[in-house]
C-alpha cells in the first residue's frame, strides 16, 4: 500500500503532526485533494515512475504529517513552484528528502573539460528523446538560495594548473591534426547567431528542439581530437548554444531544465576562457531567479558576474549587468540602491555608444530599447514592492514610453516588444488608468498569437487578472477578458 502511493511509515501514530507549511501552500493554490492527485500522477507518470498512484486519502495523510517517498517530494515541489510562479523548495513544503549526492542536484557540477562535455552530451541528449515538458528525470529540481549559488561561485576558481596537452584529449590532438576547418567553425558560430535571431523573433517554443539538437553535435566534435585553438572555440559555442537552450526552455516555462543548461553553459564559457560570456550566463540566471521570486539569489549572481567581468567586458554588457542589480534591487524592495544602478546603467551605455571594438552577438540585443524596458520595470516592480505606489508608477511611465517606442520600429525582436507593451499596461493600472491599458495589452495579445512564448502569454494573463480585480465592470476591460479568450494559444509544449 506504502509503496503505490509513495510514502513511508512513520515508526508510531504519535510522530505524526499535521504538516502546516504544506496546508498553506495547498490552501493557497486553490487545488482540490482529488486535483493535486492527478497531478502528482501524471507527472509520475512523466518521469517514467509509474508505479505512483496517488489518491485523495493519500493527500490527506500528507497534510496529516505523513511524509512522501521520493520522487513524490520532488514533484509536489515543481507542482507549487508552477503554480505561484516562484520557486518552492521541498523544505518549504515541510517535507524531507533523501539525502543527494552533490553532483544529483543538478548545479554542483565538477569544473573539467571532458566531465562538462560529458555532462552536456548526456543532458541533450535525455531532452532531445525525452523533449516533452522538459521532464529529464526525477533528480531534476530547481536549485536556489546556498545550493546554486555556492557552486556558481567556483567559475571564478583558477582551473588545475595541470597543462592540459597532458590529459588524454589533448594529447590525442597533439598527435593527430584536426578534423574540422576553418569554414566549419565559422558556420557553427554563424548558425548560433540564426539561432538567437529567431529566438529573438519567434519566441522560445519554436526552434528550442532544433538548438538542443545543435549543441549536442557540438559536444560530439568536443570528444574528437581538435587542436587547442578549435577546442576553446568550440567551448564558447558550446556556451552559446546551452546558454539559448536555457533562455528558450525558461521562455516556455520549463524552469529546471533551463537552469540545468545556464550552469552547464557557464561550465562551457570557463572552459573558453570567456569571462564576459561567462558574466552573461549568469545575468540570465539571474533573470530568471528574479521571474522565479527570489531577488535576493539574483543579485548574488549579478554580484558574482560584474566581479567576474569588471576588467574584461565590454561596457554594453556592464551596462547590462548594471540594469539587472537594479531590477534585483527594486524587487528586494531598496529604492535608493536600484535608482543608483539605472543611473550606473545609463551612464555606461553611454560609453557604449561611443565604444568602437567589435562585440559578441549575444550582447547586441542589449539595445536603447531593451535599457529603457529593464530601467521601467525596475521602477514598476519598485511600485509593487512598495504597495502600488503611484510615485514609482510615474517614475516608470516615460521610460517604458520610450522603450515601447523604440521596440516598435524593431522588427526582430518581437517578443520583447510584447513583453513591454504589457510592462506599460501594468503601468497603466497602477495610475488607475484601465482603458489605456487595454489598449495596450490587446497590442501584446496580437503579437502573441505568432510569438511561441509561455513568458509572454503569462504576463498577458496577470495583467488580464489584475484589470479584472480592479476594473471588472469596465467595458474595455469585459472586452479584453473575451478576446483573452479567444486569442491567447494554450500554452506550447516544448520543441
Amino acid at each position: 500500500m506504502g509503496g503505490n502511493g509513495g510514502s513511508a511509515r512513520t515508526a508510531t501514530g504519535t510522530d505524526k503532526r499535521p504538516n502546516e507549511l504544506l496546508g498553506s501552500w495547498f490552501v493557497r493554490s486553490g487545488w482540490s485533494k482529488g486535483e493535486l492527485a492527478r497531478q502528482v500522477n501524471r507527472r509520475a507518470r512523466q518521469l517514467g515512475a509509474a508505479h505512483i498512484s496517488t489518491d485523495t486519502s493519500r493527500v490527506r495523510r500528507w497534510l496529516d504529517g505523513e511524509n512522501p517517498r521520493e520522487p513524490i517530494p520532488r514533484i509536489l515541489s515543481e507542482l507549487f513552484s508552477e503554480r505561484f510562479g516562484c520557486a518552492v523548495a521541498v523544505e518549504d513544503l515541510g517535507l524531507r528528502t533523501a539525502h543527494q549526492a552533490p553532483s544529483v542536484s543538478g548545479v554542483d557540477l565538477p569544473w573539467t573539460g571532458p566531465q562538462t562535455v560529458a555532462l552536456i552530451s548526456e543532458f541533450s541528449r535525455s531532452d532531445l528523446m525525452l523533449a516533452r515538458r522538459g521532464f529529464l528525470g526525477a533528480s531534476l529540481v530547481l536549485s536556489a538560495g546556498p545550493t546554486l549559488i555556492e557552486p556558481m561561485q567556483r567559475w571564478l576558481v583558477p582551473s588545475p594548473t595541470t597543462p592540459r596537452e597532458e590529459s588524454p584529449l589533448s594529447a590525442a590532438a597533439s598527435r593527430r591534426p584536426g578534423r574540422l576547418s576553418q569554414p566549419e567553425l565559422d558556420l557553427l558560430e554563424s548558425t548560433t547567431v540564426m539561432f538567437r535571431q529567431w529566438d529573438a523573433q519567434c519566441g522560445g517554443g519554436l526552434r528550442r528542439k532544433a538548438v538542443v539538437g545543435q549543441l549536442h553535435e557540438v559536444t560530439d566534435l568536443l570528444q574528437e581530437p581538435q587542436p587547442e585553438s578549435t577546442t576553446r572555440r568550440l567551448f564558447k559555442v558550446a556556451a552559446e548554444l546551452a546558454e539559448l537552450a536555457g533562455w528558450m526552455s525558461y521562455d516556455v516555462g520549463l524552469q529546471p531544465t533551463a537552469q540545468k543548461y545556464f550552469v552547464l553553459a557557464l561550465h562551457a564559457a570557463k572552459e573558453a576562457a570567456d569571462r564576459p560570456l561567462g558574466a552573461y550566463i549568469l545575468s540570465s540566471m539571474s533573470r530568471q531567479m528574479i521571474h522565479l521570486g527570489r531577488p535576493d539569489d539574483a543579485l548574488e549572481l549579478i554580484h558574482l558576474a560584474q566581479y567576474g567581468s569588471r576588467d574584461c567586458a565590454s561596457p554594453r554588457t556592464q551596462s547590462m549587468l548594471y540594469a539587472m542589480e537594479a531590477r534585483a534591487y527594486a524587487n528586494m524592495g531598496q529604492p535608493g540602491k536600484c535608482k543608483r544602478a539605472v543611473r550606473m546603467a545609463e551612464d555606461t551605455f553611454g560609453d557604449a555608444l561611443e565604444f568602437d571594438e567589435p562585440e559578441p552577438d549575444w550582447i547586441r540585443f542589449f539595445s536603447e530599447a531593451e535599457l529603457h524596458g529593464e530601467n521601467s520595470h525596475s521602477y514598476r516592480d519598485l511600485a509593487y514592492v512598495a504597495g502600488r505606489s503611484p510615485t514609482y508608477a510615474s517614475l516608470a511611465d516615460p521610460v517604458m514610453q520610450k522603450a515601447v517606442d523604440l521596440f516598435e520600429k524593431d522588427a526582430e525582436h518581437q517578443r520583447s516588444y510584447a513583453l513591454n507593451l504589457v510592462g506599460m499596461g501594468t503601468v497603466h493600472l497602477l495610475r488607475r488608468e484601465p482603458e489605456q491599458s487595454a489598449v495596450l495589452v490587446r497590442k501584446a495579445l496580437t503579437i502573441a498569437k505568432k510569438v511561441r512564448s509561455e513568458r509572454v502569454n503569462t504576463r498577458i494573463r496577470k495583467t488580464v487578472d489584475t484589470a479584472v480585480r480592479d476594473f471588472g465592470d469596465l467595458a474595455e476591460v469585459v472586452e479584453l477578458t473575451e478576446q483573452l479568450a479567444v486569442d491567447l494559444p494554450e500554452t506550447a509544449e516544448a520543441v
